[in-house]
């Protein structure tokens, strides 16, 4: 049997990152992903590995610089004088998605991570990356709501609580509450529907994602 795609991302996520905390981040959106992908019909194997492969050169290479175009990318394919709006390959996504091209996977693939980032230049036209998008900032908010609950799982998290969590500021503020409805809004979907869909697939593997309550 052939090794899927989410297996071969895990692979490579593990190599790229080093750090718990963002690898949990990228387990949970994938989670995300393959949860939304199999209520679409959609290719569960794909979605997960775009999930577990979207933030993959973050913690190497977190800062993109302006005035350098992505040179893999039909969108853009040439390199672009300083002052250009759009990003550099010098960061993240585009230091992952020229390895990903190098190492054979599909463009559909990097076209979706590098949509994800709204400086990439690269609109969001598909399901798959619409979705990406979506459940990105929300997948790790709702782990976040989680983690302050007093028995800390995802089992005593629903959208009430989530929602009442998005309108404190102070609480996960490196989280912009406007992608997560933008997000929603790209899917044509009610923002509490979207937050549902998503504590469900956390629940599925809470355990690994650290949600899973006191013992």
């Amino acid at each position: 049997m052939s090794e899927t795609l989410a297996a071969r991302a895990q692979a490579t996520l593990h190599d790229w990152v080093q750090s718990e905390s963002l690898r949990k981040h990228c387990h949970a959106v994938a989670d995300s992903m393959k949860h939304f992908a199999q209520l679409r019909g959609e290719d569960a194997d794909l979605w997960e590995a775009v999930g577990l492969l979207h933030d993959m050169d973050y913690e190497r290479h977190p800062i993109a610089v302006a005035g350098v175009g992505d040179p893999g990318s039909p969108e853009t394919g040439r390199s672009l004088p300083p002052g250009s709006a759009t990003p550099a390959t010098a960061g993240h996504p585009f230091v992952g998605v020229a390895w990903l091209r190098q190492s054979g996977w599909s463009e559909e693939v990097c076209r979706a991570i590098l949509s994800h980032a709204d400086y990439s230049g690269i609109s969001r036209e598909t399901p798959l990356e619409k979705t990406l998008y979506a459940v990105d900032e929300l997948s790790s908010f709702v782990v976040a709501v989680a983690l302050v609950r007093p028995t800390k799982s995802i089992h005593d998290v629903d959208v009430r609580a989530v929602k009442k969590k998005m309108k404190d500021k102070a609480f996960a503020r490196a989280v912009n509450r406007d992608d997560i409805i933008r997000g929603a809004e790209h899917l044509e979907m009610p923002l509490d529907d979207v937050i549902a869909q998503v504590i469900d697939a956390l629940k599925g593997d809470a355990e690994r994602l650290g949600i899973v309550g006191a013992s």
